[in-house]
């Protein structure tokens, strides 16, 4: 994994934009990680289109929307183009999937673009997802169809609303290809932003390798994005996994108080940052049932509803603090939604905007989702939930 310093590509020009049309990228990744990564470069879609822009978002990031969403943002965002200040890359990590360890993951269909200072001052990642085969892709096509790429969009946005720290999506872009999977549906690009997009997974990879003098730079990186208080300290593991462990442990108790489902709970798909990501075979619960699981993959239960605090290092905590299952339940009933992503509902938003090309149920759902805890008439036919027949059938199935 030699890195080697991308070709620059001369900023492209569109009528209007102006000089001042920039990505303004800060990439501590690219400079600083030599070694984890490998530079890489998108793979131009052939027609791009935008499907969903989320103005909000680029505003947070301190971008203008209007400006992003010109012909020269489009092709910035679909591989088309690459911005000047751009140094895209895939990222290396292992995994423990179902239980088994793999040590040789990574990105494989997904390139880090650039980091991105927000107009908090945090640190985030600006990612495509589905945009072409990369060195890890190993035997799959590096793309993503537009169903996925919307389901993740819709979730994260839900998630986000919930106050549940999660990863979201920038945009949703059709590639104008058709993908290799079931039925050749319509090829889509997520631009996703994150908190940054370090991994257990990340740390495993060289640690499975024993490689000391590399797991201490990721260390250290990982303590100055994340855990920047830790910095000073001679001895940093110790204190730096328990903050990731506190990360995850709250943030798996906020996915049970909303009934949400991850699916794959993959040390891969799981961020050192506590944010929700990966949105795979992801679902949320119609009735409580601990043995409930909806991944089409998960054919043992591994990560169902109940199996998830066990799977995130959380029954300690409840002890130390003196917790019971019925007080963590009183809990979650004091904070319940009035509205959450129903399966039913999801699908059927889904399927009319792939099917038929009809994006108005999936916009009225996301705005209902935007709006989770408010007792709204108009958002009590999206409160309903599906049928028994309809609810125990449902399956989630992975992008790839």
């Amino acid at each position: 994994m030699r890195a080697s310093t991308p070709k620059a590509v001369s900023e492209p020009k569109t009528p209007g934009t102006g000089p001042a049309f920039r990505l303004p990228f800060d990439n501590s990744f690219f400079r600083d990680m030599q070694g984890f990564y490998v530079p890489w470069k998108p793979e131009p879609s052939p027609a791009p289109a935008w499907v969903q822009f989320n103005d909000a978002l680029a505003l947070e990031l301190g971008l203008e929307p209007a400006t992003l969403k010109s012909a020269t943002g489009l092709a910035w965002l679909s591989g088309v183009e690459m911005p000047a200040e751009a140094a895209p890359l895939a990222q290396a990590y292992a995994g423990h999937q179902f239980g088994q360890f793999s040590p040789h993951l990574g990105d494989g269909r997904a390139l880090l673009l650039g980091e991105l200072i927000d107009t908090a001052g945090q640190r985030r990642d600006l990612a495509l997802k589905g945009s072409g085969r990369t060195p890890f892709s190993r035997r799959g096509d590096g793309k993503a169809a537009l169903g996925p790429a919307l389901r993740e969009y819709l979730m994260g946005e839900a998630m986000h609303a919930l106050g549940i720290p999660t990863t979201r999506a920038l945009a949703v872009i059709r590639t104008g290809e058709r993908v290799n999977r079931e039925g050749s549906p319509p090829g889509a690009i997520l631009v996703r932003v994150a908190a940054s997009h370090l991994r257990v997974g990340t740390f495993e990879f060289f640690a499975a390798r024993e490689e000391e003098v590399m797991l201490r730079r990721l260390l250290d990186y990982a303590v100055a994005r994340h855990d920047p208080a830790l910095a000073k300290l001679s001895d940093k593991p110790i204190p730096m996994l328990e903050a990731v462990c506190e990360r995850q442990a709250q943030l798996i108790a906020r996915w049970m108080g909303v009934g949400f489902i991850h699916g794959v709970m993959n040390t891969d798909n799981m961020s050192i940052s506590g944010e929700t990501i990966d949105y795979g075979p992801c679902a949320f619960m119609e009735g409580f049932d601990p043995a409930t699981v909806f991944s089409s993959i998960d054919r043992q239960g591994r990560y169902a509803y109940g199996q998830q605090p066990a799977m995130a290092r959380w029954r300690q905590r409840m002890a130390r603090e003196g917790r019971t299952l019925q007080d963590c339940a009183a809990t979650a009933w004091s904070v319940n939604p009035f509205v959450i992503p129903r399966n039913h509902q999801v699908e059927a938003a889904l399927s009319s905007a792939v099917d038929e090309a009809d994006l108005g149920p999936f916009e009225r759902l996301l705005a209902v989702l935007g709006r989770p805890y408010e007792t709204v008439e108009s958002a009590r036919p999206f409160t309903l939930p599906a049928s028994p027949e309809v609810a125990a059938a449902h399956r989630t199935f992975c992008g790839t």
